[in-house]
């Protein structure tokens, strides 16, 4: 990682940043927790049977169709809605859902996570795919005798969103698989693709033979899947491992390009009709499904895909899913909730006070409480599924709100914003409506824009790209050693006797300009950010970009500071901005540290573009 390449960084930059900083959870490597109780019981053995009437699993000799959910808390609440399988997308905290789901009388399809090229891993570089087999291998060993075990999860889209027809990919997948096989001849074996557009139905069907399942995540889609299969010729058995409401990249969207939502009821009607279409109206192929998602979920929008709002409130969706796993719905049925509907014109001026309403209503309660909330656009919406911060409330946006009618004054800021309801019945649960929102005039990135604080979870860029001698170096970004602000700040400890060492924030993680991405920052006139040395006296650079125009997708501006020396006490830096073009920032924050004799320990907080 001495250059900046994806080819040079990538092995070391996915794999020490995982260690070192936990940036991409869904990379991390295999779970250390040990299962309890459940260690010292034999493993339930899980057999594929094909019969004249089609395929189905056997779990200890007995027929089970998988009813389950995506996620992995709050599962005694999920074993309660008669869901009798979890699906995770890792092998982290693996021994623990695991344990759960054996007490509860449920069963886990453990995933192996696979890397995507998009987050910067290269199927072509042999230390890397070994690198990733072992860890594969490591987890197999530990979890595979566990009872709770129904099937192995072997990578999740990790063929990407076009074609999917890298071969390298499917060769790892394979080898992966028939690692599995030798180990544990219990289980079966499943990949999960982004739908099956593409290649996708002959790379699983054809050349991957130690895949005993196709897992197919759909959204939109879901109601046709099993015809689309027919046609494709896929012959083995299937699990629809992702199904919910139509995704944000499915759905039409305004003049200004952000896509309309379906409200929770109609979301629940699609759980409902996809269940039906793509399961028990093709018990031949189909093996069970996971709805997606089994918690909260900033995605889109804080209410695209959650079958929870992040307060735990019940949404439609759940009742839906009750009543298919059980044949009745539950007594606590979820409010239900029309579109909203908005008086005015959706695009206003600034300041503009506009009316907006909704239709509410609840099975067993007749009150009903809605609360309005306006937010910015998040203005992401891809199908790559990485978490995002939910946008912060507009302060002041609500001036009048009586039940199901609200008045709203805009903000002065031009740009896309969303208006949300949410109903509440007494028993906690709710109901969802949004409407997109534009404000007019030429819109500006709203200051500050925070590149770092109390965390690297969910913030705009990444701390993926380690450059110079990163062997030496160590990255804490949940340090409480020594704070400016908030409840953490960085430690970085640099070992090396002499040369340097840097971090670049970047979007997406791993982005070296191969891939597009970035934010605009127009606006801005300066990075700022505290910092300070352990002794004072340590050597380092600040700077916001770094990719050159050489690259497929550079940065829009390269600023940097020269060399600056700390003090050992909290200082305040300034990374000037007026006048470049912001544009298209990839990498928001660049660090660098010059070695010297003895280690090098710096920290920083409070990192934020502002105006």
């Amino acid at each position: 990682m001495m250059e900046l390449s994806a080819s040079s960084v990538s092995s070391c930059v996915l794999f020490r940043s995982i260690r070192r900083i936990d940036l991409a959870k869904a990379l991390l490597c295999a779970g250390l927790l040990h299962f309890g109780a459940a260690a010292i019981a034999e493993p339930v053995t899980v057999k594929l049977s094909q019969t004249d009437e089609g395929w189905q699993l056997l779990r200890d000799g007995e027929p089970y169709l998988i009813k389950g959910a995506g996620g992995s808390e709050s599962l005694e609440r999920l074993a309660a809605t008669g869901a009798n399988s979890v699906r995770t997308w890792s092998t982290e905290d693996a021994g623990r859902v695991l344990d759960e789901a054996h007490a509860l009388g449920m069963t886990v399809t453990v995933g192996i996570w696979l890397g995507h090229e998009r987050h910067g891993f290269d199927y072509g570089d042999p230390a890397q795919v070994e690198e990733q087999f072992a860890r594969a291998r490591e987890a197999v060993l530990r979890y595979k005798d566990h009872p709770a075990l129904l099937l192995w999860g072997v990578g999740n889209e990790m063929e990407g969103f076009e074609s999917g027809d890298n071969p390298a990919i499917w060769k790892a997948v394979n080898d992966v698989a028939a690692m599995i096989k030798e180990l544990d001849p219990h289980h079966p074996t499943m990949t999960v693709t982004a739908e099956i557009g593409g290649e996708r139905i002959e790379w699983v069907h054809k050349n991957s033979p130690a895949i005993d399942i196709h897992g197919i995540n759909s959204y939109g889609g879901a109601l046709s899947i099993a015809e689309r299969l027919r046609e494709g010729g896929a012959t083995k058995p299937y699990v629809l491992t992702e199904f919910g409401p139509v995704g944000s990249w499915e759905m039409p969207t305004t003049d200004w390009g952000a896509p309309y939502e379906q409200t929770s009821t109609a979301k629940a009607d699609f759980y409902r009709q996809s269940y039906e279409n793509a399961i028990l109206n093709n018990s031949a192929q189909a093996l069970g499904a996971y709805a997606f998602l089994w918690g909260h979920k900033m995605e889109g929008t804080s209410t695209w895909f959650g079958m929870l709002l992040g307060d735990g409130a019940k949404l439609g969706a759940v009742d839906a899913m009750t009543e298919l796993w059980t044949g009745k719905l539950p007594d606590d049925t979820s409010p239900t909730s029309e579109p909203i509907q908005v008086i005015t014109s959706p695009a206003v001026e600034p300041g503009t006070v506009l009316e907006a309403s909704t239709v509410v209503g609840d099975r067993v309660s007749e009150e009903v409480r809605v609360e309005w909330v306006l937010r910015p656009e998040s203005g992401e919406y891809s199908t790559g599924g990485d978490f995002r911060r939910v946008p912060p409330d507009v302060d002041g946006a609500v001036i009048e709100a009586q039940g199901a009618l609200a008045k709203i004054r805009m903000p002065e800021e031009p740009g896309p914003y969303r208006l949300f309801a949410y109903a509440y019945d007494p028993a906690g649960n709710a109901a969802t409506a949004n409407v997109p929102l534009l404000v007019k005039g030429e819109p500006r990135t709203r200051m500050p824009v925070a590149v770092y604080e109390d965390g690297f979870e969910h913030m705009p860029w990444a701390p993926s790209g380690w450059m110079g001698g990163v062997d030496a170096l160590t990255v804490d970004g949940d340090s409480t050693e020594s704070v400016r602000e908030g409840s953490a700040a960085i430690k970085m400890r640099y070992t090396g006797k002499y040369g340097w060492v840097g971090v670049a924030w970047q979007h997406p993680p791993n982005n070296w300009g191969d891939q597009d991405g970035g934010f605009d920052l127009t606006g801005a006139g300066a990075l700022e950010l505290w910092a300070r040395g352990e002794y004072g006296g340590e050597k380092v650079t600040f700077g916001v970009g770094l990719l050159e125009g050489d690259r497929a997708y550079p940065d829009s501006a390269i600023v940097k500071t020269g060399t600056i020396v700390l003090t050992s006490d909290w200082q305040k830096y300034r990374v000037p901005l007026e006048g470049g073009d912001l544009s298209s920032l990839k990498t928001g924050f660049v660090v660098t540290l010059q070695g010297r004799r003895s280690p090098v320990t710096v920290y920083l907080d409070g990192i934020r573009f502002t105006r």
